[in-house]
């Protein structure tokens, strides 16, 4: 069996979509875990079951305060989750209906592989962006691509409880690149499965998307890399070229402080570029 996790906070329109693709899934075997982040919209009235969202047994309904934090709502409905994989979907995108069962059946195929993530369609306001340009290894061992960026889309991931419950999990303290972060402590240790298909379909552009909130996110995949960098947390090849790329993304972060006028950022990252190379 499956849980899927959908965190969400103020996106009813959304999430009915996002749910209802979830329940037109052609594999059966599944429950779906919906974690409000505390919204004030019709989500807070939700109630799940027979007598609530979808009259759907098979889903769960779970409120908390809001933290705004992403991880740490996802982290919740794991926790939660009775399902011996987990599979995660945003509020904000869908599924294509035999998304379920193509990575069930990849992992009957492939039972050493213990997470599986696919192509995803990119929408931005109606229309479709090109990812002609993206050029990255996307499965087996695929740490040096993780490091420059978030290269596996939540909500293209199956994997297996067991295996969420050995690395804890998604960050709790990060607003932005929790999942940039936790692929990279995945990474290093895991051989990552890939099915190149389609099968999700994220949206962009509609407001309140937390990538958005600040114009920017490097600063964050910095604050994260930083901390596993400072950790040891990786095998030493692996610890040499994540320093690097902490030092590139330092430098990068710098000039861009630079350019707006942040002359204190500007100097801490500049050290901090100095202290990693």
């Amino acid at each position: 069996m499956v849980s899927v996790i959908i965190p969400v906070f103020n996106r009813y329109p959304l999430l009915q979509e996002a749910a209802a693709s979830v329940l037109a899934q052609s594999h059966l075997d599944f429950e779906l875990v919906i974690v409000d982040d505390g919204s004030e919209d019709e989500t807070a009235e939700l109630t799940g079951g027979t007598d609530g969202f979808f009259r759907d047994v098979r889903v769960k309904i779970i409120h908390v305060k809001h933290s705004g934090m992403p991880g740490l709502v996802r982290n919740i409905g794991a926790g939660a989750a009775q399902g011996s994989y987990l599979a995660f979907l945003d509020s904000d995108d869908l599924w294509e209906q035999d998304k379920l069962k193509l990575q069930a059946a990849f992992f009957q195929d492939n039972p050493d592989l213990r997470i599986c993530h696919t192509r995803e369609r990119w929408i931005r306001k109606g229309k479709e962006i090109s990812q002609a340009g993206q050029k990255h290894r996307r499965e087996g061992m695929i740490f040096q691509d993780a490091l420059e960026k978030c290269i596996i889309g939540p909500s293209t991931v199956m994997m297996e409880r067991s295996l969420f419950q050995e690395t804890r999990g998604f960050r709790e303290d990060l607003e932005i690149a929790e999942d940039y972060e936790y692929w990279l402590r995945i990474t290093p240790f895991h051989e990552i499965g890939y099915i190149d298909l389609p099968l999700i379909e994220k949206r962009a552009g509609h407001g309140g998307q937390l990538s958005e909130k600040y114009g920017h996110i490097e600063y964050f995949r910095i604050q994260g890399l930083k901390d596993l960098v400072d950790r040891n947390y990786f095998p030493e090849e692996q610890q040499t070229s994540a320093r690097q790329e902490l030092a590139r993304k330092c430098g990068i972060y710098a000039a861009g402080c630079e350019k707006r006028g942040k002359k204190e950022d500007a100097a801490e990252y500049s050290a901090l570029q100095r202290k990693y190379s």
